[in-house]
């Protein structure tokens, strides 16, 4: 059988532990994330499992969209035997461009996945323009 080990990532784990510094407030954890273009959408996926929906947070100011969350630290009295999966707060921004419209993003949450769906605004999408002439004549030219 073939193991991956990374010493550095275990003890900076091991450090985030003993030192508190898991996701809080001031220092939140980061949230790991696909960006994927499916025709006229993008859809934006973020881990969160076991985050409580009511957790989530979704902000959009301008062309930022920043998602936050937090997965409740576990009760201190309980012995940990192994502690992997980061707790406390979660954060994420990401900056759009001015081709998409922020004003109608969906977002759901299914097993343990927050998807955005950002549609491409319709001033972004090719249209056709009507060339007009001396003559009475238009034609017409895609865009």
């Amino acid at each position: 059988m073939l193991m991956r080990t990374d010493p550095f990532g275990e003890l900076d784990r091991l450090t985030q532990q003993l030192l508190g510094t898991n996701g809080t407030p001031a220092r939140p954890s980061v949230m790991a994330m696909d960006a994927v273009r499916d025709g006229d959408t993008f859809v934006v996926e973020f881990d969160l499992p076991g985050v409580n929906p009511d957790s989530i947070d979704l902000d959009v100011e301008r062309n930022v969209v920043t998602v936050r969350a937090e997965r409740p630290v576990r009760d201190s009295q309980v012995e940990m035997l192994a502690a992997e999966r980061p707790r406390g707060v979660f954060s994420r921004q990401l900056v759009l461009g001015d081709n998409l419209d922020t004003e109608h993003i969906a977002a759901s949450y299914d097993t343990g996945v927050l998807t955005l769906r950002i549609p491409v605004a319709e001033q972004a999408k090719p249209h056709k323009i009507a060339i007009s002439t001396n003559t009475e004549d238009r034609r017409v030219i895609d865009a």
